[in-house]
């Protein structure tokens, strides 16, 4: 709490502040290794909310962007996350941000980056009045993005037919999904919060159980047993590949994938499945082509804000794929959000005489208790005796 109350003074006034490096070119690789207090480098166009709360989780010194956190392209959310928790954010660094060597020690002045006492870069430091002005100038630009949009789906379309459509290419799983629920735990919006919430709802159903990459880790944190883990594997941990869980290594259309190697070296049963969508995408197909009653989503994309936090490429996929999975989708996202449980007033009472009944029922079980009671109920007694005089 004070190192957190340190950074937004810090960020407030300008304060100097520093720390070890980490650096890497992919941000949620960087979180594996970041720890608190430590510098987060970063190459991240765009900053998106997910990204962003990792960052954040972890209570870096700041972060320091050799792009553009907003670019224009769209109003992105993950700026505004690490303002809000007091996290410095400069951006726009350039490529020799990138050149500082992991754990190396740096000192950050306002906007200015030094090391060993040399400028190493100055960028632009993110304040609320910079981000909300760049979420305006992106607002503008959300006509041009939904016509790529658009041109992009058509040709994903052309491409991916025979998947969409027919679920043709789609593999033998040995999880029978005929006649049950699923849900899926995307490492997306709010699923921790969510996934605690639903609990009540995976005691009473028990559905299938799925973790798309990271999310299989969540429902492990969670006391939870994924059935299957579907993803490229860059994401998730060897616990989670190694639980007993049925695993589909989404791939490239040629058959790679990131961390299909990783799943080779540790010797884990597994299937391949190419496809050019989205790993949750593939998930919902999964599910719909093996007879899934019900697929419950929680933490996957479905604003345009999310679409576009994802890239274009990724956004028709998912856009097509919520089409053709149809009525049997429900978002379980936001859900935490939506419900919060309240004591009612005749809860509480029945707390407190609870509470005083077992208060009452400890004291009668000991001597010196039982005494004290005793003069409690005589000095009640002589009370009410005084009172029935008083009235007479």
């Amino acid at each position: 709490m004070m190192a957190l109350f340190g950074r937004k003074r810090n960020q407030k006034t300008g304060t100097n502040l520093g720390g070890l490096v980490r650096i890497d070119t992919r941000t949620k690789n960087l979180t594996k290794r970041l720890g608190a207090g430590e510098v987060a480098v970063i190459s991240h166009q765009d900053l998106d909310w997910v990204a962003a709360e990792s960052l954040k989780a972890i209570e870096p010194a700041a972060v320091l962007n050799a792009e553009k956190s907003t670019s224009g392209r769209y109003p992105n959310q993950g700026p505004k996350v690490l303002i809000e928790a007091g996290i410095p954010l400069i951006d726009d660094l350039g490529s020799d941000i990138m050149s500082l060597k992991e754990g190396q020690r740096v000192e950050i002045r306002d906007n200015q980056v030094f090391c060993e006492g040399k400028l190493v870069a100055e960028g632009v430091r993110q304040t609320e009045e910079t981000n909300a002005a760049n979420m305006e100038a992106a607002k503008a630009s959300l006509g041009v993005q939904i016509e790529a949009f658009t041109a992009n789906t058509m040709e994903y379309l052309k491409k991916e037919r025979d998947l969409i459509l027919d679920s043709v290419g789609v593999p033998d799983l040995r999880t029978n999904f005929t006649g049950r629920q699923v849900l899926m735990v995307v490492r997306g919006y709010n699923y921790k919060e969510d996934l605690l919430m639903l609990k009540p709802y995976i005691r009473e159903y028990r559905p299938i159980l799925i973790g798309v990459d990271g999310g299989a880790d969540a429902l492990l944190e969670n006391g939870l047993k994924p059935d299957l883990v579907v993803g490229d594997m860059d994401s998730v941990t060897d616990k989670a590949l190694t639980c007993g869980a049925e695993i589909v290594v989404h791939a490239y259309p040629n058959g790679k994938a990131p961390g299909l190697t990783r799943v080779q070296e540790l010797g884990v049963e597994h299937v391949v499945f190419p496809a050019a969508g989205t790993s949750e995408d593939i998930t919902m197909l999964l599910a719909d082509e093996k007879g899934a009653e019900l697929i419950v989503a929680l933490g996957t994309h479905a604003t345009l804000v999310e679409f576009l936090d994802k890239g274009r490429a990724g956004m028709s996929s998912t856009f097509l794929t919520r089409l053709k999975v149809g009525s049997k989708l429900i978002d379980a996202k936001g859900v935490s959000k939506l419900y919060r449980p309240r004591i009612a007033n005749w809860q509480m009472g029945l707390l407190v005489v609870a509470g005083l009944l077992a208060m009452l029922a400890a004291l009668g079980s000991t001597t010196g208790g039982q005494t004290f009671l005793g003069l409690v109920a005589a000095n009640m007694d002589a009370w009410w005796h005084g009172l029935r005089g008083l009235i007479g």
